[in-house]
């Protein structure tokens, strides 16, 4: 706290805040929305924050949500570190929100929250490459959020709240619903964004009733309502971790261990050498490996499967822009090697362990053609699986106004093998190209700052009053604009369509 300073002061729910003038924005970075789950707090439902006396600083980056994983800041070359936050840090609060705003004594501007990625496991608000400062220069206030992850998020364990990792974002919008003023905002034209995780979360927001009117308008980035699960095959990593750390599989048990021993059991068990079989009653595993952390369905937040939600109308309220990149799984299997050195068996291996009919799927794709790669065929039914025709799926069953996009340019990284892989939006979206940029970078050294300034456009006019210049997308005509040309088509339908639930 402090009294003294001449940063802009803004009066908030929970007290004042103290920020700073950069440029001719006003930025505050990490005002609590919620109280520190901590203690009896640990496994509840976000609680209002106590209100403070005085003037509290928000001027430095806060502490992210509790994480343990190493962090692999360089993937076979790639220079990932743009992505990352603030360390972890036990004794500082976490569930906090970072806040630009070009206007602080203006009103009705457009508000946009953004809700970061990291397979329900890691990141947070404060990674370089979300930096707020251009969208907010563009004339919306910009508010990114953390949230609890991992065991503190996404465990199903009996006798705490459910899906709190769900829970601490809708307390978030609640919080900038009633502090929207005080920044220049509208509460009520909120626009909720975000990728990978962040997008699956912000799906599962659109089919919840304890989120309806907290947001009028949502982008989702690399992101769909699939990656849910039934609370009975949740209780299997819960029963797991529960062995783990030698405890009994309830709240009681969880609590009697700190949230750094959780965190040893959390990195244990995400290693690909844990074997933990999630995979739903059809035999499909709804992350496809990728996380084994994830919301469940049949309670208060998510009474239903999102997918079965959007057909029953919710969320009909609710402007959609949906999409994902043309190489999403390229992240994962280009600086790794594995799409350029996989066999087919190993190929067949690999799939076949978290969705059926892994061999039909990969002949789909090409595999067995001559000249055709087992890697390539790999991860091009992998991000049609796990990420675009979901997409697809999601926006066909949406009944409120609904626009899709499609992001293929092609990243020079890794010899120019990288494509359109997954996050490779981002920088575009918040026009941070710099802080990704360099022989190493995401996107490599000479990326299209008018690429960038195009896309940060269409998502900021989307913010204002739901339009985009293309056509609605619909089952019977399904448009779809590439993003790096500006064109738009009928999208045919992909293999994958096949073999999603």
């Amino acid at each position: 706290m402090s009294d003294l300073s001449d940063g802009p002061i803004v009066s908030t729910t929970s007290g004042l805040v103290r920020g700073e003038t950069i440029d001719g924005l006003c930025r505050f970075l990490s005002i609590p929305y919620a109280a520190h789950p901590v203690g009896e707090l640990r496994f509840a439902a976000p609680q209002p924050h106590p209100f403070w006396e005085g003037v509290r600083d928000a001027l430095t980056p806060g502490s992210s949500a509790p994480q343990g994983l190493p962090a692999a800041r360089d993937l076979g070359g790639l220079d990932l570190s743009p992505l990352f936050a603030s360390p972890w840090e036990p004794e500082r609060e976490f569930l906090t929100a970072n806040v630009w705003t070009p206007d602080r004594s203006a009103a009705g501007l457009p508000v946009m929250v953004f809700i970061h990625g990291g397979a329900f496991l890691v990141g947070g608000k404060d990674a370089p490459i979300y930096d707020g400062a251009a969208l907010a220069r563009a004339g919306v206030v910009l508010v990114s959020i953390n949230y609890r992850m991992g065991l503190e998020g996404f465990v199903h364990i009996p006798g705490a709240d459910t899906n709190l990792g769900l829970r601490d974002p809708i307390a978030a919008l609640a919080w900038v619903h009633d502090n929207a003023r005080a920044f220049g905002g509208d509460p009520g034209n909120v626009t909720v964004f975000g990728e990978s995780a962040g997008a699956m979360i912000i799906s599962d927001l659109i089919a919840s009733p304890m989120a309806e009117g907290l947001f009028q308008r949502a982008i989702v980035q690399s992101g769909h309502g699939f990656m849910v699960r039934r609370p009975e095959i949740a209780m299997k990593l819960t029963r797991v971790l529960a062995r783990r750390l030698k405890v009994s599989p309830d709240v009681a048990g969880f609590a009697s261990r700190d949230i750094a021993e959780g965190l040893k059991a959390v990195e244990w068990s995400a290693r690909p050498t844990t074997r933990i079989n999630l995979r739903d009653p059809s035999g499909r595993d709804p992350t496809f490996g990728l996380s084994r952390y994830l919301p469940i369905f049949g309670d208060e937040v998510l009474p239903e499967p999102p997918m079965e939600a959007l057909k029953h109308g919710a969320g009909a309220k609710v402007d959609l822009l949906i999409g994902a990149n043309r190489d999403e799984m390229n992240l994962y299997l280009v600086p790794t090697g594995v799409r350029k050195k996989i066999g087919g068996w190993l190929a067949r291996l690999m799939l076949g362990r978290v969705q059926p009919q892994a061999g039909r799927i990969l002949r789909d794709y090409g595999l067995g053609r001559k000249g055709r790669r087992a890697g390539d065929a790999l991860a091009e039914a992998m991000t049609d699986l796990v990420f675009r025709w979901p997409a697809r799926r999601y926006a066909a069953e949406h009944q409120g106004r609904t626009h899709v996009y499609d992001f293929a340019w092609h990243s020079p990284a890794c010899g120019g093998q990288l494509g359109a892989c997954h996050g490779l939006e981002l920088p575009f979206v918040f026009n941070t190209l710099a802080a990704a940029t360099g022989p190493d970078g995401l996107v490599g050294p000479n990326p299209p700052q008018e690429l960038a300034d195009r896309i940060q456009k269409l998502w900021v006019d989307f913010a204002r009053d739901g339009t985009a210049p293309w056509p609605e997308y619909s089952r019977d005509d399904p448009q779809v604009l590439d993003l790096e040309t500006g064109a738009c088509a009928p999208e045919p339908e992909s293999p994958a369509a096949a073999y999603l639930p």
